[in-house]
């Protein structure tokens, strides 16, 4: 939004302040809180039609922050300010009407989802088959076994990344960091938080990458185990090429697990070309500057898309709620005057509503219910156990690795005998 100043437009680069509102280029960068509200109350010059003007602000609130109206609070203030604004106005009550039955679905698809994310965690909680018979680890159904196409098995990686990410409401990001921000009132409505679907979101990366870290550590055979590599990585660069970075980025996390990448013998039977390849685009080094210039090029690929596939752009997210922390932390809502900064808000709008964009995308690819079912629910392995696995396949290499299992061993049959 933008706001012109009352005695004309400036040129480039020309500050100036108003009482208590400052403008940079015609646009407002900082102002009191008292001073913003008085510059929308109505006065002799400016008397806008109140009734349409509501239903537009409440319009953009219900449709781009629906989440604040769980809070049943939230909603009797809504149902009251439908019943004034549309009192004699029957193009706003239909108006109102409409932006309530649309937030009541949005609301209810929300409830839906995470109730069937709370059920699917509940599966997915159950243990892979015992180690102490790896053989019998090794049938149970495996990546390969679902699905041996790398595209197809990307394409449906996809489909739950964009579920996932439609469901997270952006005032999930601010939420997350905001908690003693003086522009907060904690007594009132927004005092109870909720970033249950980021959370939701960042637990789907970390079981990716422990799913992918098992399905290489679980086979008996070294040439079975390199097969899984091989074909990880061929998945991986299919999410690359889609635009699913998020993805990408948790296949590598899982195939550098070290309970993967100590298995020497068994990458020494892997072509890793690609592999590289595919690690120097997401190499951290200069602030994951690769990264960054791919997610440009696949950002003006959407942007002059021609077809749904080419719209994809799905970010590496733990980086991207890094960006939006830093830019939280390092910038103060308040400036030393006092005034709101809106040069931080709105640089805050900028990156979450690119996030905007890229969550409305609807995946073009055909859903194949029995892949998907695997991605989410097959068992996989945690940390002790991915190293145990380990080192069933490829013994330890020296005293700490075989301290290692042992206390492994130890702990593990423990905790079994105890279930």
């Amino acid at each position: 939004m933008t706001f012109t100043p009352p005695e004309g437009r400036f040129g480039n680069g020309i500050t100036a302040s108003y009482g208590e509102m400052c403008y940079h280029d015609n646009s407002l960068v900082s102002g009191s809180l008292e001073a913003l509200i008085q510059h929308l109350v109505p006065t002799v010059d400016y008397y806008p039609d109140v009734a349409p003007k509501l239903v537009q602000l409440l319009t953009e609130w219900t449709e781009t922050f629906p989440y604040d109206f769980r809070d049943e609070r939230m909603m009797r203030c809504l149902k009251d300010m439908t019943h004034h604004v549309a009192r004699g106005d029957e193009y706003s009550w239909r108006a109102m009407q409409q932006m309530t039955q649309r937030l009541i679905k949005r609301l209810s698809a929300l409830g839906q989802y995470e109730e069937a994310v709370a059920a699917l965690s509940a599966v997915a909680l159950e243990r892979p088959a015992s180690l102490k018979n790896k053989l019998t680890s090794a049938q149970r159904a495996d990546a390969m076994s679902v699905c041996d196409d790398p595209f197809v098995l990307a394409q449906q990686l996809t489909h739950i990344e964009l579920d996932r990410l439609s469901f997270i409401g952006p005032e999930e990001f601010i939420q997350t960091f905001a908690l003693k921000d003086p522009l907060e009132n904690h007594k009132g409505f927004f005092r109870k938080r909720k970033t249950s679907n980021l959370e939701a979101y960042v637990n789907w990366f970390n079981r990716l990458s422990y799913l992918v870290a098992t399905e290489i550590c679980l086979p008996v055979k070294k040439k079975h185990r390199a097969r899984a590599i091989e074909f990880f990585i061929d998945v991986a660069q299919e999410c690359f090429n889609i635009g699913n970075f998020n993805s990408l980025m948790a296949i590598i996390t899982g195939m550098n697990m070290s309970p993967v990448s100590r298995l020497k013998k068994t990458w020494s039977k892997v072509n890793t070309d690609k592999f590289d390849i595919l690690e120097h685009q997401m190499d951290p080094s200069s602030n994951f500057s690769n990264y960054r210039t791919a997610l440009r090029g696949a950002t003006q690929r959407s942007e002059t898309a021609h077809s749904s596939q080419e719209r994809i752009v799905i970010p590496f997210f733990s980086l991207l709620i890094k960006d939006i922390y830093f830019l939280n932390e390092g910038c103060a809502s308040r400036l030393t005057t006092g005034h709101i900064n809106f040069e931080k808000l709105w640089e805050l709008a900028k990156q979450v509503s690119e996030f905007l964009v890229w969550r409305q995308v609807v995946c073009p690819f055909q859903r194949d219910r029995r892949i998907l079912q695997f991605l989410v629910t097959s068992p996989v392995f945690n940390e002790d156990e991915l190293h145990l696995a380990s080192y069933e396949s490829e013994g330890p290499e020296n005293h700490m690795e075989k301290d290692s299992r042992r206390s492994l061993r130890s702990s593990l049959l423990h905790r079994e005998n105890r279930s």
